[in-house]
């Protein structure tokens, strides 16, 4: 019977398991990084010297150029808020409920001087 330390059914990432696929939980006090799911082992001195980077952004502003009429009115209430395209003070705003009901809603805030969108999901 062969050892389940080296037996591997695809070549794949340190930190998922090379039978099944699924996320190895991070090495413990144990010689040995078990898989929740099939069991599979990998010994611990495999992960040394890697190092785990993470990073979760919020309310990313996710910017667009919007094509508007240069002889057209602002559309919106103002909102005292700088662009930052151009750096003009005051931009109008519009709420949309873009995802589903419980989560917040979608502000989109357009720059009456360059026509730039800015969007921010709050």
């Amino acid at each position: 019977m062969a050892d389940r330390r080296t037996v591997e059914s695809f070549e794949c990432d340190p930190d998922f398991c090379p039978e099944c696929g699924s996320i190895l939980p991070l090495p413990g006090l144990d010689d040995v990084v078990s898989c929740r799911i099939c069991d599979f082992q990998k010994d611990t001195s495999e992960f040394e010297g890697i190092e785990v980077h993470s990073r979760k952004v919020f309310n990313e502003v996710k910017e667009k150029k919007i094509s508007v009429e240069d002889d057209e009115d602002p559309i919106g209430p103002m909102v005292d808020r700088k662009c930052s395209n151009c750096g003009h003070e005051g931009m109008t705003y519009q709420t949309r409920q873009t995802r589903s009901v419980d989560e917040g809603q979608t502000v989109f805030y357009n720059c009456p001087h360059c026509k730039y969108q800015e969007t921010e999901h709050s």
